[in-house]
């Protein structure tokens, strides 16, 4: 069974592509002509916290009066962050003939860069090449005359996609749908079987641990037992408390509050906000504040957050 879609025909989107016909499921991948992409090194750990920051690193770039979505991916050493204009992007696809019904996911090309060892021609005039680790869209005539061309196809595929409004609404077959449910029957079969097992073992393990108890007194006493519960009660408390800062943090990134470096150990943290202008900046040092951290104003616009863990 194929739960990916990475055996589905995968379309390359293009300005000048010609009028398509489709008959059967394909994937589409855009080229830079659809979306603005930035990668940048930021101390965070989690997809969604780096979605939250997209909309700011993008301040400025945007054609304005757009509603633009963000696309975010975990890189070696960088994110990269993809904006796009997804009403757009599916109108374009309806006048080039593509069904959306018929769309399984949108990929971008970016994401498998790496795939583009050579340039693939995108209409008469114009080809998509890796340059300086990079796509980006040139010119044909800048190309060498014996230059080679080369055709993505499905391999190219990457594991991170987006459903489009409108597409297909179960990535499954309803033959695949239909072996899942027998799976899942066959799982709540011996999930009733092994708990009718647990229940009897359960006992035995009880008279187990209270024999362990008998041989061995100190396990009995409540101090000992209280002080290792305690010793990773307090690891845990100092990793939710890390994640608690790092989603407070999050909170005062917005349009015109952009984070330039963040760090924290396992006392303290400190974090630095640049703002686009006085006003931004009272609006980020009050929403500080208000969560009791601390903060000092230094260059032009720009705010240090600092606080205990």
């Amino acid at each position: 069974m194929n739960f990916t879609g990475n055996t589905k025909a995968l379309v390359l989107v293009y300005r000048d592509m010609p009028i398509q016909t489709l008959n059967e499921s394909v994937n589409i991948m855009l080229t830079p002509q659809f979306y603005t992409l930035k990668r940048e090194a930021l101390p965070v750990k989690y997809s969604y916290q780096a979605k939250r920051i997209a909309p700011s690193l993008f301040d400025g770039l945007l054609e304005e009066g757009h509603k633009h979505e963000y696309f975010v991916a975990k890189e070696e050493n960088t994110w990269l962050f993809i904006a796009y204009d997804l009403e757009k992007i599916q109108n374009f696809l309806l006048e080039k003939g593509l069904d959306l019904t018929l769309v399984s996911k949108m990929y971008f090309a970016e994401q498998a860069r790496e795939n583009f060892s050579a340039p693939v021609m995108t209409g008469d005039k114009e080809a998509l090449v890796n340059f300086d680790e990079q796509l980006v869209m040139v010119p044909k005539a800048v190309l060498a005359d014996d230059v080679s061309f080369i055709e993505p196809d499905e391999s190219f595929t990457p594991k991170k996609g987006i459903t489009l409004e409108g597409g297909e609404k179960s990535f499954l077959t309803k033959k695949e749908s239909y072996t899942l449910a027998g799976i899942f029957l066959l799982f709540a079969f011996a999930f009733v079987f092994e708990g009718g097992r647990y229940d009897g073992e359960n006992e035995e393990e009880n008279a187990k641990v209270q024999a362990l108890l008998v041989s061995y007194p100190s396990l009995q006493s409540s101090y000992t037992r209280d002080s290792i519960a305690s010793k990773y009660e307090d690891i845990d408390k100092k990793e939710r408390k890390k994640r608690e800062i790092i989603k407070r943090l999050s909170g005062m990134i917005f349009k015109g509050s952009t984070l330039s470096s963040f760090k924290m150990d396992s006392k303290r943290f400190e974090a630095s906000f640049v703002c686009s202008d006085a006003k931004i900046l009272k609006k980020v040092e009050a929403m500080a504040k208000k969560e009791q951290f601390t903060t000092s104003k230094f260059g032009s616009n720009e705010l240090k957050v600092e606080g205990i863990l």
